[in-house]
């Protein structure tokens, strides 16, 4: 009975909850992006179905997809047609399957979990291409081909990003992270070092153009490729690549929250303060949060990446899209070599200055800001008279 209990039963459980979770974290996010572009547009976004908030506008979306003809076009190869939003949703959700919500709840426990979370999403890109390529279009061919680029190219510094917080911590295993930064937002991974702080913001720019958000969507340019590679799907099949898409800004927001953000413990140890904490192991320190401790630090983990999610949202309607050549310009040239020079100084850092892990978060973070104030230096030094003559010219 116990072998039936921790072999299927209790895996059978987690994926039961985590596809629930899946799915209505997916209606929340539509429906708060409608009302995020409403607001920065200056419009009032759904108002009708649901009341004056519009909260049942996206079940009646999603009612709507479900009853819409499923069209498969006559010229595509039906076998692979069908399966390609599966496999891209099956990248997006088993990436859940090692995140740790709170303090030891998760699913599957890994001491590598940030590798694998970032290899299971790297999946997402097999069905994408197979979409295009089976769609028997050459615009959606040209979309897969398109953000199968764009993807693996912005992995590269993404995961790249998240090394200075791993040499950090000294693990892999996102639930010890998390661990190490309970307390205060003086323990936050991102106020380890200067290179760390600005890691965790190049990591959310290259995590934006992973999951395909704008101004790094050109993959679904409708502009030029009427839709990308998903143009020729319709219905549920066509739901099923936005379900994954919300699923992987979560993932890479939960990522983001983990490895730099504080993870579930907020930026004052409000639980430690209201002895929510138990003493597992009888000597008298409190050394575990409690059942309320970690609800408090599930729904502050779940407002950290809601609110990265809203970063992503706001970017994408304030920023006007830039070009596919443009997109891949700014991985290889710019945040490529950014991310390299990161890399290298988290090494050097701690040879440098040896500190333990936020014990001197001021000098930290004043050497942060003074990076900070001799890259923007750089970037807006006046250019030359001959740049600007030979500018000129081309204009």
């Amino acid at each position: 009975m116990s072998d039936f209990l921790s072999q299927i039963l209790l895996p059978l459980i987690y994926t039961v909850v985590i596809m629930l979770f899946f799915q209505f974290q997916a209606i929340i996010f539509v429906w708060l992006e409608r009302k995020v572009s409403g607001r920065i547009q200056d419009r009032l976004g759904p108002t009708r179905v649901g009341g004056k908030f519009g909260w049942l506008q996206t079940i009646a979306d999603g009612v709507k997809l479900l009853l819409k003809e499923d069209l498969i076009p006559a010229d595509a190869d039906r076998p692979l047609f069908r399966i390609a939003p599966y496999i891209v949703l099956c990248g997006s959700f088993a990436a859940f399957l090692a995140v740790p919500f709170a303090f030891q709840w998760v699913a599957q426990p890994l001491n590598i979990a940030v590798f694998f979370m970032l290899a299971v999403m790297s999946v997402e890109v097999f069905g994408v291409i197979m979409a295009g390529y089976a769609s028997g279009s050459k615009w959606a061919l040209f979309g897969g081909m398109r953000e199968a680029a764009q993807v693996v190219s912005y992995e590269v510094p993404m995961a790249m990003n998240i090394v200075p917080a791993v040499m950090a911590a000294g693990t892999m295993s996102l639930n010890e992270i998390g661990r190490m930064q309970m307390g205060g937002i003086w323990d936050w991974m991102c106020f380890h070092d200067p290179f760390t702080f600005f890691a965790a913001i190049v990591y959310l720019v290259c995590a934006t153009a992973s999951v395909k958000r704008a101004p790094f969507d050109l993959a679904e340019a409708e502009s030029e490729l009427v839709a990308g590679f998903h143009t020729e799907y319709s219905g549920f099949r066509w739901l099923i690549f936005f379900m994954a898409e919300y699923a992987s800004m979560l993932a890479v927001a939960w990522i983001a929250t983990l490895m730099f953000w504080g993870g579930w413990s907020g930026p004052f140890p409000v639980t430690q303060w209201l002895g929510l904490w138990v003493d597992t192991n009888g000597d008298g320190v409190m050394d575990q949060p409690g059942v309320v401790a970690r609800v408090l630090g599930l729904l502050n983990f779940i407002a950290k990446g809601y609110t990265l999610i809203f970063v992503m949202m706001w970017i994408r309607w304030t920023l006007p899209r830039i070009r596919i050549d443009q997109v891949m310009k700014t991985c290889l040239k710019y945040l490529l070599p950014i991310t390299c020079f990161l890399l290298l100084g988290a090494a050097v850092w701690p040879l440098v200055i040896p500190t333990r892990r936020g014990g001197q978060i001021g000098g930290a973070v004043a050497a942060a800001l003074l990076l900070f104030v001799l890259i923007v230096g750089v970037v807006s030094t006046p250019k030359s008279a001959a740049q600007g003559r030979r500018e000129v010219v081309y204009r």
